[in-house]
């Protein structure tokens, strides 16, 4: 039998069932580089369901349409409107001054003249487009740091596509969409798909797995102050949630669509990270895509319209 959440993982928030009443469902979510966690909702009238994925995700929004955000810092909440979004997301990301960024996880353009379209647009605090840009194809794992960056892992359709950034697998982005890092061969294998990022101060960890038969899941650090890279091979495939606190990691997998997990502890010893403990959780809610991201030793999980903390 799964054992019950440990003293380890808080209960952090779940959608008020007054929300539920009124017709809103919880989207897309995130967790800035304070802690603060973040949610969008958007009213079923403006929702659709697709046939895949199950889950909030398979959940599309008509366009345009209006949306409240709602940002939970301890028991205190903020909602914000935002109207007239002309796009859907896959992403939603906090930068440290209380602006947040929509992302669209795939782009396009018409010809192979045309430039790409832009994917990516920056919200003042109040709700209100400030900019917009694209931040390449195919974005399965996006995360912000304290720089007020955007780092972003690709999928494979955006790795083997037409968009040149997208092609290194990794990237790291400004506000005005200029590339300010990527990868220059300095990966121990060339990647195939993103998995989860986290990020721990000022450093920016990108997890990813390669296609070839001697690759593997690898855990990427980046320290954007020195352009310092280093990257281990992961002690989990293809994990959904990763946080670190100094030498210490917590790695989940879900069992996709239920509400069961398998956590991983893991230390890094020298170059190498061990795996410490395991255990298989339930948690409160079913698990999809998109379930966890890591800030500062604590990785953040949604099961359902609950959202978890688990300490590293």
């Amino acid at each position: 039998m799964p054992a019950r959440l440990d003293a380890s993982v808080h209960h952090v928030w779940r959608l008020p069932a007054a929300d539920l009443l009124r017709g809103r469902r919880a989207l897309w979510w995130s967790v800035g580089p304070g802690g603060e966690l973040a949610v969008l909702l958007v009213n079923r009238r403006f929702l659709h369901r697709s046939r895949y994925p199950r889950g909030w995700l398979g959940l599309r929004p008509d366009l345009p349409f209006t949306a409240e955000l709602v940002i939970i810092t301890g028991h205190a909440e903020q909602r914000i409107t935002v109207k007239d979004i002309r796009m859907r997301p896959s992403h939603l990301a906090l930068l440290p001054d209380r602006r947040f960024v929509l992302v669209s996880s795939r782009t396009s353009r018409k010809t192979a003249e045309d430039p790409w379209r832009p994917n990516a647009v920056l919200f003042s605090p109040s709700g209100m487009p400030e900019a917009e840009w694209c931040v390449g194809d195919d974005i399965p794992a996006l995360v912000t740091d304290v720089g007020k960056r955007i780092w972003t892992a690709y999928g494979d359709e955006g790795i083997y596509g037409d968009h040149d950034e997208s092609a290194a697998g990794l990237a790291g982005w400004d506000l005005e969409g200029r590339l300010i890092w990527a990868p220059a061969g300095r990966l121990p294998d060339h990647p195939l798909e993103g998995c989860t990022a986290a990020t721990e101060g000022e450093q920016v960890w990108l997890v990813w797995y390669s296609g070839s038969s001697t690759g593997g899941t690898f855990l990427t650090r980046i320290t954007p102050s020195t352009g310092a890279v280093s990257s281990y091979r992961s002690p989990v495939r293809a994990p959904d949630g990763f946080a670190v606190r100094g030498n210490r990691a917590v790695l989940t997998r879900r069992e996709h669509n239920k509400r069961f997990l398998e956590l991983t502890r893991a230390r890094l010893d020298g170059a190498a990270w061990t795996v410490t403990g395991c255990q298989r959780l339930r948690v409160p809610g079913r698990l999809v895509l998109r379930c966890g991201q890591g800030r500062d030793g604590a990785l953040w999980l949604r099961a359902g319209n609950t959202w978890l903390r688990i300490e590293a």
